[in-house]
């Protein structure tokens, strides 16, 4: 039986999940939120309340998916229990970065042969990870994730109830993936290892973040979400330093490498799946 270890098991890692427990895989999840616990279960994945003894499931493990957020130390996972995840004999090592890593590059186009140049704090904390992992012999994989969006997870709420504000920055432009082609290209490298590999994960059309939120309203039969410039816009810091970097990201690799055929290849096709 093929066991994946999922450390730091959330929204991504529940999409690959769902592709391989019905393939007969067993899946284990670190969380830690108590009440996560059940839910997990429901799922199919056999829950690990983090912290904990990891060392028998990291022994039990063939593929290893690695997702945590890092901080200033990098990968939370390998600064607690390096020793014991560098001795696992997984023939698979996956770990979720973010386009973010290449910072801002005023709409022009991104890809994995692009220098890392991040400017916020949480894309210099995602080099650092990339590079812990990738220090550690195992056969690793680096999946820089663009925006995700998915079930759960869309412009819908917000034009429903009013709160959507169409922010006009000029030149803004990002690049998007839906969950469900995040699993795909997960399973494909699965399928088709290539250890030290890096491989952007977005889709063909990045977008100014106005243009989705038209189109969602559209889709619903609303009328298009208010206008404010960004200069004036109220923004979280998170939102801000999203704003603050531009860019199209390439997903040729993915293609041409793993065979991957998008699932939702716009955000048009995305939401228009979401909606239905």
């Amino acid at each position: 039986m093929k066991t994946l270890l999922s450390l730091g098991h959330g929204y991504s890692a529940a999409a690959l999940a769902a592709l391989l427990i019905p393939l007969g895989w067993r899946v284990i999840g670190t969380t830690q939120t108590p009440d996560r616990i059940a839910d997990l279960r429901a799922q199919g994945v056999e829950p690990l309340l983090w912290p904990c003894d990891i060392g028998p499931a990291l022994g039990e493990a063939t593929h290893i998916l690695a997702s945590a957020a890092p901080d200033g130390s990098g990968d939370p996972f390998l600064h607690a229990v390096r020793d014991l995840i560098m001795a696992a004999r997984a023939e698979w090592v996956g770990y979720l970065s973010t386009t973010a890593v290449y910072g801002d590059h005023q709409g022009g186009w991104v890809d994995e042969e692009t220098p890392v140049k991040p400017q916020s704090g949480r894309a210099v904390a995602r080099v650092l990870a990339e590079r812990q992992w990738l220090a550690t012999g195992l056969p690793v994989q680096v999946f820089r994730l663009a925006g995700i969006y998915g079930p759960g997870r869309g412009p819908f709420e917000k034009v429903r109830d009013g709160s959507a504000r169409r922010v006009i920055k000029a030149n803004q432009v990002f690049s998007r993936i839906h969950v469900a082609d995040i699993a795909e290209t997960l399973l494909a490298s699965i399928r088709h290892p290539d250890p030290g590999a890096i491989y952007n994960v977005c889709d063909d059309n990045p977008a100014p973040p106005e243009d989705v939120l038209s189109y969602a309203a559209a889709l619903l039969g609303y009328p298009e979400p208010p206008t404010v410039l960004f200069e004036e816009a109220e923004m979280s810091p998170m939102q801000i330093s999203f704003y603050s970097e531009s860019k199209r990201v390439r997903n040729d690799k993915i293609k041409r490498d793993l065979g991957v055929k998008l699932n939702f290849p716009t955000y048009q096709d995305g939401l228009r799946g979401l909606l239905d």
